[in-house]
């Protein structure tokens, strides 16, 4: 795994003498292009962008289109994840699901739960019910574009825990990309030094060690909608046939 040195380094913690990246982030649009440039220089040609919905669709949007050219447009696909949630407190997550790939746990947290994999079989069930209808929704007959000896950025708008990012890395790692980026604005420290070994590198603009909630990081936070996430998709196909015209 390689790590994004640069990019690390610019958390508002690091030394004065360090390039920063200033925050909050105006909004997700914002984050999504300042995210963009660095990884322009990454070398990702031919890579497909695929942005864990809803928050990390617009962020997902702006990477797709700096780096698509008029001979190679990169496209913008969502992956869709859900959070495992503990049955008497479902905010509390003890695992994600992604499509195309198995129940990731919190084995640590499962054990000072008291609970075991197969004591959360019905709740794996409805979350996967509720991820095929979100596939339905957002690309319907669509599959997944092929990611075989292709790079392959998984996009959000932060993270947290990265219960769900290591369930979708893990997912896309299935699929065989030649190349496994994840690219975030913002995330928790120790979060992001846990993603290292999931992927091949992580861009992360900003690493804070005070870390409550994605949602500080931004001053517009607005929760998105099925039919936000759709439009973003919908605007990127359009603009990768405006640029083949």
């Amino acid at each position: 795994m390689r790590w994004n040195r640069t990019a690390r380094e610019t958390a508002p913690d690091a030394g004065s003498d360090r390039p920063q990246v200033r925050l909050p982030f105006t909004d997700r649009t914002e984050a999504g292009r300042v995210l963009a440039e660095r990884l322009v220089p990454m070398g990702l040609d031919g890579a497909v962008v695929l942005a864990l919905p809803r928050g990390g669709v617009p962020v997902g949007y702006e990477v797709a289109r700096r780096l698509s050219t008029p001979d190679a447009p990169v496209p913008l696909e969502v992956l869709v994840t859900r959070k495992i949630g503990y049955p008497p407190q479902p905010e509390l997550g003890v695992g994600a699901i992604a499509e195309g790939g198995e129940p990731v746990f919190d084995q640590g947290l499962l054990g000072r739960l008291g609970l075991d994999e197969g004591d959360l079989a019905g709740t794996v069930e409805a979350e996967r019910a509720e991820l095929a209808r979100r596939v339905a929704a957002y690309r319907g007959d669509r599959p997944l574009p092929d990611l075989s000896d292709r790079p392959a950025i998984v996009v959000d708008d932060g993270l947290a825990t990265g219960g769900t990012a290591r369930a979708a890395l893990r997912a896309v790692r299935r699929r065989h990309p030649s190349r496994l980026v994840l690219a975030v604005p913002v995330g928790a420290a120790e979060t992001v030094a846990t993603l290292e070994r999931e992927a091949d590198d992580v861009v992360v603009l900003a690493a804070p060690v005070s870390f409550q909630a994605v949602g500080q990081w931004y001053t517009h936070f607005e929760q998105l909608t099925d039919e936000d996430v759709i439009a973003w998709l919908e605007r990127d196909a359009a603009a990768r046939a405006n640029s083949r015209k």
